[in-house]
């Protein structure tokens, strides 16, 4: 199950707008984890999200990850969910099965 690791305050600049990121992680069969990045939109809609943008060892080794990001990691992270988003041809926001 999917949890919030880190919420940013700061909204990060899109070319399409301003949106909101967070990290999430997953435990994933043999107990490490993996850390991804969602972006909701300032206004609303639908969020964007990147693949995998790391694996941990354990949960606390992720959210030192996450709480060290900084704003030009996340911008380079928006511009990929963005890109993921327009490749897949559908509705930005959910992460894909298997990601």
């Amino acid at each position: 199950m999917k949890e919030l690791l880190v919420r940013f305050d700061e909204p990060i600049s899109g070319d399409t707008g301003a949106f909101v990121a967070q990290v999430w992680g997953e435990e994933r069969s043999g107990g490490t984890w993996e850390g991804w990045i969602e972006f909701t939109p300032s206004g609303g809609g639908p969020a964007l999200s990147t693949e995998r943008e790391t694996t941990q060892p354990n949960r606390t080794d992720l959210g030192y990850w996450a709480t060290g990001l900084s704003r030009v990691y996340l911008e380079g992270a928006l511009r990929r969910a963005t890109d993921r988003a327009r490749a897949a041809g559908a509705q930005p926001g959910r992460r894909s099965q298997g990601s």
